[in-house]
């Protein structure tokens, strides 16, 4: 009788017959990982639902058409985050020189309300700029850029200022009695012509409120408008100046007198009397903290890629403990923290790359839809819209690497999935029915901070930068790591 028993091949790691290093044990892992057909498929999935979603938003989006010349529309900029308002009385300055005034009365329009000098490029919107001036609550600043701000000492009118062009920099001074300077700084605002437009400002913010309810904020806008008044104006230059008088920034003459119409109120414009200027604006200069951050709203299909990628990142570990295949892992790599560590780097590293995939598919999904909505958005090339696109894909990642950590010290998987997403999702949905105030408390301390990186610019409702806010997701995924390796060793498998 003879014995038909089929020889069997009997199993060999392939981190044995060798030195047993991280190279040959990341190997391994991502041998395994690719060997399960359905955690490649939830990762394609995750990419896929980003781009989908970033489409319907894009398409459920309004135009936002501005009437242009001859009745056409004009394209919004989505890129412009910064308002160019207020009330400029200029002369041209061809060459170098300086401006003299001093603010001798302002209204209290608003905390932020500004008066001063200016120096700027041209009239047109956005423009380079560079600005001295007192406000009734922040003291005096010296302001560029649409976004950079340096405290210049506190008080404000009545209140002496200097502005001085020398080449490319600007240097601005304070005084209390226009006899003895205080520098407040210098700044260069890059490229100035030749002949650039200088003169006296006024700008007032609008009173803005905010009313935030669960899934729902409402912002809503007050005009306000600002009043000062300059004397002892002196422009003084380097080279012969061209004959000109001050008008404002539409080239027009002197308005009527607030006085002259009590019906009407303030009028934005300015008039002269005596070598005294009273000057009305409304509006501000500045970054605009209340605009649309398009870039971080292409990307809120991230809420449903992270589902996905916070129960693979659950599931590749806990899988292991419940069929009990950990025991041959550990059996063939007994040192366990190094297995946790490969495993974290092969997850992390694949969705990275579905990430990448995922976040610049809804750009390049949605963009077209969004220009053809008259909504331009910005483009790959500012440097904020790649580090929103590769931070979400970084997020994503280091939201897989959590859930890893947290699979691993739990070993069972709902909970731990449950445990991951509240910790990442609940802070986000709760913060939209709190105060600004309070809700920036859960954006600091919780791992939901990592979803900072997704922002382009600093709205109102920021509390974290883009990477502090990253740092802190980093923070609570390395210290879950580290007590998971701590469990790993100190129980058995």
């Amino acid at each position: 009788m003879t014995n038909d028993t089929v020889p069997s091949t009997p199993y060999r790691s392939p981190l044995t017959g060798g030195r047993d290093t991280f190279g040959r044990l990341l190997r391994a892992e991502w041998t395994k990982f690719r060997s399960v057909r359905r955690w490649l498929l939830t990762l394609t999935a995750a990419a896929v639902l980003i781009t989908l979603v970033a489409l319907l938003i894009a398409v459920g989006t309004g135009s936002r058409e501005v009437a242009g010349g001859g009745g056409g529309v004009r394209d919004v900029r989505l890129a412009d985050h910064f308002t160019d308002g207020g009330q400029f009385v200029e002369r041209e300055l061809v060459g170098d020189g300086e401006l003299v005034a001093r603010v001798a009365t302002q209204d209290r329009s608003a905390g932020w309300a500004k008066a001063g000098l200016l120096i700027r490029a041209s009239e047109a919107r956005g423009a380079r700029y560079a600005a001295v001036l007192v406000t009734p609550e922040h003291g005096i600043r010296l302001q560029s850029g649409y976004g950079r701000d340096r405290a210049g000492g506190v008080g404000g009118a009545p209140c002496w200022l200097k502005l001085v062009r020398a080449g490319p920099q600007i240097t601005a001074y304070a005084s209390s009695d226009g006899v003895e300077w205080r520098r407040v700084g210098r700044v260069d605002p890059g490229r100035l012509p030749q002949t650039a437009r200088i003169g006296l400002f006024v700008a007032s913010p609008d009173a803005v409120e905010v009313d935030r309810r669960f899934g729902n904020e409402g912002v809503s806008g007050r005009t306000t408008t600002g009043r000062a008044t300059f004397d002892h104006v002196r422009l003084t230059a380097v080279q012969p100046q061209p004959v000109g008088a001050w008008h404002d920034r539409a080239s027009g003459p002197p308005g009527p007198a607030a006085a002259d119409r009590p019906d009407a109120g303030p009028v934005p414009g300015f008039t002269e009397a005596d070598g005294t200027f009273t000057v009305v604006g409304a509006g501000d200069i500045g970054p605009d903290r209340f605009g649309e951050d398009s870039t971080q709203n292409m990307l809120g299909g991230v809420l449903v890629g992270l589902i996905a990628v916070v129960a693979l990142g659950v599931v590749s570990i806990t899988a292991e403990f419940h069929r009990d295949t950990i025991r041959t892992t550990f059996a063939a790599t007994p040192r366990r923290g190094r297995v946790l560590a490969a495993k974290a780097v092969v997850l992390g590293a694949v969705t990275f790359l579905a990430g990448l995939v995922g976040a610049f598919g809804a750009y390049l999904a949605s963009a077209p839809v969004q220009r053809a909505k008259h909504r331009i958005p910005p483009g790959l090339a500012d440097p904020n819209v790649l580090r929103a696109l590769i931070g979400t894909a970084a997020l994503l990642a280091v939201a897989a690497v959590f859930a890893l950590a947290v699979g691993t010290i739990v070993r069972r998987g709902a909970p731990a999935i449950a445990i991951v997403l509240a910790l990442l999702l609940i802070p986000r949905i709760v913060g939209t029915g709190l105060p600004v105030s309070t809700a920036a408390w859960l954006d600091r301390l919780t791992p939901a901070a990592g979803f900072a990186i997704q922002r382009t610019f600093d709205r109102y409702d920021s509390t974290i930068g883009a990477w502090p806010g990253f740092g802190v997701l980093c923070g609570y995924t390395a210290l879950a790591l580290v007590v998971a390796g701590w469990r790993l060793r100190g129980r058995d498998a």
